[in-house]
């Protein structure tokens, strides 16, 4: 428990800073995509940053929606997790001189963003239901089948094409 955050006492309290934690990291991975937009190379994989990038934008309104139903302030808390992918990303990215592997490096950092938020939000989704704020799992869902879908994106193109031409 962060120096500054609530004691955690409840699934309430649970779910409450599980939210301010994924809200903390699209706002992170908003800062992050431009750059990651910047240095893809491929045109399918730039253009799909570029998508997710507005999907990001707009999962965060979502997320504001859903701290108001729950009459909550909508804010984050610190996340080391994403955090720790993005920095991870970062260096990689500095480190990658061919573009083709860059491309393929920028894939992996990706997903794993993509794999910590479907995590979270997965749990975000049984949580609500659990604890009966059905008036938030539709808005919750949505974005856990964005993430899904992205990271599947993500796959074909890798194993599509990406990958080969980082091979060769």
């Amino acid at each position: 428990m962060g120096i500054f955050s609530k004691p955690i006492k409840t699934l309430d309290d649970l779910f409450t800073h599980m939210l301010q934690d994924i809200y903390y990291a699209e706002q992170q991975i908003t800062k992050s995509l431009p750059k990651m937009i910047d240095k893809a190379t491929n045109a399918q994989l730039k253009s799909g940053f570029e998508l997710h990038l507005r999907e990001t934008e707009a999962q965060i309104g979502r997320l504001d929606q859903v701290f108001a139903k729950l009459g909550k302030t909508a804010k984050g808390v610190d996340c080391a997790a994403i955090d720790g992918i993005i920095a991870e990303t970062k260096e990689i990215m500095g480190d990658v001189d061919d573009p083709q592997v860059l491309d393929a490096a920028l894939i992996a950092g990706a997903q794993a963003v993509e794999h910590y938020e479907i995590t979270r939000y997965g749990t975000l989704v049984a949580f609500a239901k659990q604890l009966g704020h059905h008036e938030v799992v539709g808005l919750l869902q949505q974005t856990l089948d964005e993430e899904r879908a992205t990271d599947t994106v993500l796959t074909t193109l890798a194993e599509g094409s990406v990958n080969s031409r980082a091979a060769a």
